[in-house]
């Protein structure tokens, strides 16, 4: 059974600095900046929210990956059960998901660059996202800490919580809509630029 076990980390909107700090901290690009187009399915009753778990479809590129993603236990890392699927074609899934009384709740994009360091237990996800930037940090608690504090931050700064989470409540904080957390939503440009 394969869990991830991760943080976020919330970063200014310029990304210079960061990166200095990756390269300098012995991290290397493994996977180059690429746009993520991620959708959430559920059932009219949000039983899989309520239960805390997740069903997404994720295109990167050509490629499509399901994943299944159980309730997160109680820590200061989040912690949850994680089933993926590489798929060569999943054109179809949505309407499958359809039929099974499943819909899609909620989008959300991202273009994520992926570091990690020679012999490394882990790895490092710089994330822009339409709500700011984040680094997510992937790997052993262990590691998870000494990482983080590689790149000047404390255990007081981890976030656990969901893009989904993190987007309702920039939405509450700036008294927006809730919506989906694309990059065309002219209504995020605007809250950015205040």
């Amino acid at each position: 059974m394969k869990f991830e076990i991760e943080i976020k980390l919330r970063l200014p909107a310029k990304l210079g600095k960061i990166r200095r700090v990756l390269h300098q901290a012995g991290f290397h690009i493994d996977k180059p900046r690429v746009l993520e187009s991620n959708i959430l399915f559920d059932n009219s009753k949000r039983g899989l929210r309520k239960h805390g778990q997740l069903l997404r479809l994720r295109r990167v590129g050509p490629h499509r990956i399901l994943t299944y993603k159980g309730p997160s236990q109680p820590s200061r890392y989040k912690k949850r059960r994680e089933i993926e699927i590489d798929l060569r074609d999943g054109a179809g899934l949505d309407e499958i998901f359809t039929h099974m009384g499943y819909r899609a709740v909620f989008r959300y994009e991202k273009y994520r660059t992926e570091y990690v360091k020679p012999r490394s237990e882990g790895k490092v996800l710089l994330d822009e996202t339409p709500i700011g930037n984040f680094i997510e940090i992937e790997g052993s608690p262990r590691w998870i800490d000494r990482t983080a504090r590689q790149l000047g931050y404390k255990t007081g700064d981890y976030i656990t919580r969901s893009y989904g989470y993190l987007y309702l409540a920039y939405c509450r904080e700036r008294r927006i809509r809730p919506k989906n957390m694309l990059f065309a939503d002219k209504q995020l440009k605007r809250a950015r630029r205040k």
